[in-house]
């Protein structure tokens, strides 16, 4: 499929971008004509993604930038610097995130903390500083990465679902909240997909977890990825509030 010109003449701005899902869509907002700033955790990381970018587009806009995302004085200021390089800030894909799969009885309360920050609280401070720009443009569109999990749980690390769920809260509350704005907020929820991690198991692993899914496979992050540009074009220019299941219809 032809994405050359979804979004052509806009500009996003990809947390946790550079590996995995957000990495994928980072590339996919690139081919599909967008100006791109990926948010990486260090500067190493992000100049490694950039590097693998332009290796591959030389003529790629992007840059990369790595602020506390806990901190939201760092954040206002890496967005600012965005919309001061590009003109302008269309699109903001809160993708980046830790996970956990520790036992209550294990679960220290600082690791619980911690999954907060970066998975709720860095998406209310992101999601504050690139509204206030959107608002002063017309409008714009807020992607956040929410997970199957928001939905069903997990066995353990109840870190990790109980901060999708909060996603969920957010991208609702603030749809209905930014609407006035012309600003749309909706989250997609992937599966179990084809991340660093999923690839380094055992086949028969992945096998067995494939084996759950009606479409026997663990999904790609390329499909992921593809399903954010969708809600980040004005393709969805009348879709918000939505959670957008990208899980193969995955059975719990």
């Amino acid at each position: 499929m032809d994405v050359s010109k979804m979004l052509e003449g806009k500009t996003a701005i990809v947390t946790g971008g550079t590996r995995g899902i957000g990495f994928s869509v980072v590339q996919r907002f690139l081919e599909a004509g967008a100006k791109v700033t990926l948010f990486g955790s260090r500067q190493e990381t992000v100049d490694k993604a950039l590097d693998k970018i332009k290796s591959e587009n030389p003529d790629a806009e992007v840059m990369g930038l790595y602020p506390s995302l806990g901190d939201y004085a760092e954040v206002e200021k890496a967005v600012q610097s965005v919309k001061e390089a590009f003109g302008r800030l269309d699109i903001l894909v809160n993708n980046a995130g830790i996970s956990a799969r520790e036992s209550l009885y294990e679960y220290k309360p600082e690791d619980f903390e911690n999954i907060m920050t970066l998975n709720v609280n860095a998406v209310f401070n992101c999601s504050k500083a690139a509204a206030a720009i959107m608002k002063e443009q017309g409008g714009g569109s807020v992607i956040n990465m929410s997970s199957m999990v928001s939905i069903y749980g997990q066995p353990a690390g109840c870190g990790y679902p109980a901060s999708k769920f909060a996603v969920n809260g957010l991208t609702k509350s603030l749809a209905r909240e930014l609407g006035k704005d012309q600003i749309r907020v909706n989250a997609v929820a992937p599966g179990v997909t084809r991340t660093d991690m999923v690839a380094a198991l055992p086949d028969e692993m992945v096998q067995r977890i494939s084996s759950t899914i009606p479409l026997g496979r663990v999904g790609e992050p390329e499909e992921v990825a593809n399903a954010v540009l969708f809600l980040a074009s004005d393709l969805a220019s009348y879709v918000t509030g939505e959670i957008l299941s990208v899980d193969g219809a995955t059975q719990v």
